[in-house]
């Protein structure tokens, strides 16, 4: 579920974007959950024609999904199928982050690649053959080898996995049959963890859209798109025969969709939040330990990569220590390495905190546990900032206790007069970062306090929602003052 300052955060950005209109079916989406059409006309109060114009605006920029759902019929009859809307919150927040997307292409690949991901983020969904016609006019596809130049490219971040076919325009959710959902019931908690299906209904719908993986990321190179195109521009006698043959063979370049539908392309941001997240535990293995753990750290990384299929995985593949070795000397600084450093670094990072578990002398990374982590360190930081020290020593003691202490057991521990710690306390309670439980016993009243990490987590996140949102509209503001003077 979507919180308050969440869904607020997502509307101003479709509204600065895409204006109220737009803004509006996004709100409606947000807080009423995914609508049929005529369910979004009745509460946006537009017009049929209006909504349909502002989900196809969404649609093409990848920030709402059609899906067919199966539903259970009443007695005797069949079961319907009802086409609904839902907003990706996701990718609406996505679009903030679009300067951190083109740095990391900038960072792998030449200023063609960044342009070419500028161009997608810029449009949402784009064919090949509109890709290619963005950048004829340009000095690097205005030839023959130019636009070889861009097939290359473009072929680069389809196989670093930058960009991907878009997804299915209407997956169907159909009802799980009694086979599929009775071995679920009779398996037991950890067995079902793994093989339950997503629980949410976007994550389903995400899955079901996605394509099969050998056409999601498949792009052939045709060297003959250059010339030929050339060929018909320059020649004055080319009727349309030959413009249709050339369009024909840019078709080719998207492999061959079914129906002869025109294949789009699109960024994944799914690989941009991955290759962030990845360097988000990268840095806090090198504040917790130093730069060497973070040098191995990262040669895992880059080991199980092309294993990792979801963003939110727990963990990475095993590997072996000669394999780990054979990607930490690829990098300058682990050539200063041997093998046996290597493995004591390895040691370190399997202990406490645990960033890599070790299971059969395989070792494999542990990203649920580095992210949780990860969050702590920002929560603290926020708590150290907000409080003072104090607070910040006894929400440290309290996270890592993961139980309830009584306040004179708190003040004992951290050395504060009791009164000063209940007051601290007190303050952290009423800002929602603390739990807080009487105990009575007899004419004694014992105050117990705790931290609910995950709780405070989604927090934090709404209160980071709202600075976002102020800080938004503080900007907007100011440019706003400039102009008048």
């Amino acid at each position: 579920m979507v919180s308050q300052y969440g869904i607020k955060y997502a509307v101003h950005i479709i509204t600065n974007h895409f204006g109220p209109l737009v803004a509006k079916v996004c709100d409606c989406l947000l807080k009423k959950g995914p609508l049929p059409l005529r369910e979004i006309v009745r509460y946006t109060e537009l017009s049929e024609t209006l909504v349909r114009n502002c989900l196809l605006v969404l649609i093409q920029h990848n920030c709402l999904q059609p899906f067919l759902l199966e539903e259970e019929g009443g007695f005797g009859e069949v079961n319907k199928v009802s086409s609904l809307y839902m907003v990706l919150f996701d990718n609406v927040l996505h679009r903030v982050r679009f300067s951190k997307f083109m740095a990391i292409v900038s960072q792998e690949f030449d200023k063609l690649c960044v342009d070419l991901i500028e161009t997608l983020l810029q449009h949402g969904r784009l064919s090949s053959e509109q890709i290619f016609d963005g950048f004829r006019d340009s000095t690097e596809g205005s030839s023959s080898g130019g636009m070889e130049a861009l097939q290359e490219n473009m072929h680069k971040l389809v196989m670093a996995r930058y960009v991907e076919r878009c997804p299915i325009s209407e997956p169907l959710l159909a009802l799980p049959s009694e086979e599929e959902a009775a071995p679920v019931r009779r398996r037991g908690a950890k067995s079902a963890k793994a093989f339950l299906e997503p629980e949410t209904l976007e994550q389903r719908v995400l899955v079901a859209a996605v394509p099969p993986e050998g056409m999601r990321f498949s792009f052939e190179l045709n060297p003959e798109i250059g010339a030929d195109r050339d060929k018909v521009e320059n020649n004055s006698s080319s009727n349309i025969g030959d413009k249709r043959k050339l369009d024909a063979l840019e078709s080719d370049i998207d492999g061959g969709v079914a129906d002869k539908q025109v294949a789009l392309w699109r960024v994944n941001f799914e690989e941009f939040i991955r290759r962030l997240r990845h360097k988000i535990c990268i840095e806090t293995v090198r504040t917790r330990l130093d730069d060497e753990a973070a040098t191995v750290f990262t040669a895992m990384l880059d080991a199980s990569r092309s294993e990792e299929k979801k963003i939110k995985t727990a963990s990475s593949v095993p590997l072996s220590e000669n394999s780990i070795y054979a990607e930490v000397i690829k990098s300058e600084k682990g050539r200063n390495m041997t093998l046996d450093y290597v493995i004591s670094v390895l040691v370190g990072l399997s202990s406490s905190p645990p960033f890599v578990r070790v299971v059969d002398n395989s070792y494999s990374i542990d990203f649920k546990h580095t992210i949780e982590v990860a969050q702590t360190d920002e929560v603290e930081s926020i708590v150290y900032k907000k409080y003072g020290k104090d607070a910040y020593r006894m929400f440290r003691l309290l996270s890592k206790a993961g139980r309830l202490l009584e306040t004179d057991k708190i003040s004992d521990s951290i050395f504060l007069e009791k009164k000063e710690t209940a007051n601290i306390l007190s303050k952290m309670w009423q800002g929602d970062y603390l739990q807080m439980e009487k105990l009575i016993a007899g004419p004694t009243q014992f105050l117990l306090w705790k931290v609910n990490m995950i709780n405070l987590r989604e927090r934090v996140l709404d209160d980071m929602f709202h600075a976002a949102l102020n800080l938004s509209l503080r900007v907007a503001y100011e440019l706003e003052q400039q102009k008048e003077v």
